[in-house]
């Protein structure tokens, strides 16, 4: 791997990146939510921060875009079908299109569903996914500002993409998702596994992020459902899940 990825727990159960390329000291921030604990790590680390990239308009997503902007100079990269809603945005970006920090390559992937616009970005040659709110680990985000059938399709990008990738989603919500899961496959002896895994990882406050691709193929109910009719049975069965 060429990039550096720190990973930042802030709020209740939010995770912020850093992105940075060694050979051209550019570093980029993802979905900033708070300021401090971000200019503090890369503070620690040497590294300064260039970039911001924005996957959809939260304000736990975008609340520390002018923030970081105004101490650092970055620039704000966030989906077009988005602009007006991300605080100080300089390029909007959609599918298909590139976003380079120094030598790293980012391709973005249009998700939407969880917002209007969402997006994702995908470094290849890194085998790194950061995608927000829209895949996590054993689960998927609410359907806010979208359908079923975005989502189901969002999927068959997302799990087309190497078992490999290495999935950096943006909250801690594995167990949760795990346990709902566990509803709906209890026979998934992977899924078994890996919820053992995760229950050992929280008990010493680990994060169980990120997940990757294939993993999330065996074990994600969502990714599994078979059809959309049935993964939005699952998605409404999982707004209301209270494990």
């Amino acid at each position: 791997m060429a990039v550096e990825i720190a990973q930042l727990p802030v709020l209740s159960d939010n995770y912020i990146y850093l992105v940075h390329d060694p050979e051209s000291r550019r570093t980029a921030v993802v979905d900033p939510a708070v300021g401090p604990p971000v200019l503090a790590e890369a503070a620690r680390r040497g590294w300064q921060i260039t970039d911001i990239w924005n996957t959809h308009w939260h304000p736990d997503h975008t609340g520390a875009n002018l923030e970081i902007k105004e101490a650092t100079g970055a620039s704000i990269t966030g989906p077009a079908a988005e602009r007006g809603k991300i605080p100080g945005i300089d390029r909007t970006v959609k599918e298909g299109d590139q976003v380079t920090l120094g030598s790293v390559d980012a391709r973005v992937i249009e998700v939407p569903a969880h917002t209007a616009g969402h997006i994702a970005y995908h470094l290849a040659d890194d085998d790194a996914l950061f995608c927000g709110d829209t895949l996590f680990a054993m689960g998927c985000g609410r359907l806010f500002e979208g359908t079923p059938q975005q989502m189901w399709a969002n999927f068959e990008k997302l799990m087309a993409l190497p078992d490999a990738t290495q999935v950096y989603c943006a909250h801690e919500y594995t167990q949760s998702n795990g346990r709902f899961a566990l509803t709906v496959e209890p026979e998934n002896a992977v899924l078994a596994e890996r919820m053992r895994s995760v229950d050992a990882a929280r008990e010493q406050g680990l994060p169980t992020i990120p997940t990757s691709i294939g993993l999330e193929r065996a074990t994600n109910p969502f990714t599994r459902a078979g059809s959309v009719e049935e993964f939005a049975r699952r998605r409404l069965a999982k707004d209301s899940f209270k494990g």
